[in-house]
């Protein structure tokens, strides 16, 4: 049974930074892409980054492009998140998710989700 737990949220002041990780329960050929997105209240639920299992990136948010950095231990299972100038906006909870498809410009079909971190950032 595959399983994804989040690390890292926290609170921040704008400009800040913080880093998320994303401890996967096993390793395997399933987690052909994984990913993070986030959600906002009254928001939908949004694409942030994703990454392959070579460790090439293969997306990126336009709201989140030069600040926000995806990479992958896969030694570890673990898939990280830096998160730089942070902004209020950037305020949601964040979830990894595994197991999906990955292009440029769209990711989607994830079927393995984490439980989520809080990121908060104060102005």
């Amino acid at each position: 049974q595959v399983q994804l737990v989040e690390s890292g949220g926290g609170s921040v002041q704008a400009g800040g930074a913080l880093i998320l990780a994303c401890a996967a329960s096993g390793y395997t050929s399933t987690y052909t892409c994984m990913g993070w997105f986030r959600q906002a209240p009254g928001k939908e639920r949004e694409g942030v980054a994703a990454i392959y299992e070579s460790g090439q990136s293969s997306y990126y948010a336009d709201f989140v492009k030069g600040r926000f950095t995806i990479s992958r231990d896969n030694a570890k299972n673990t898939v990280y998140l830096q998160m730089n100038s942070l902004k209020p906006e950037d305020t949601a909870m964040y979830y990894c998710a595994a197991r999906g498809i990955c292009t440029p410009s769209k990711i989607w079909g994830f079927l393995t989700w984490g439980q989520g971190t809080q990121v908060t950032v104060s102005s």
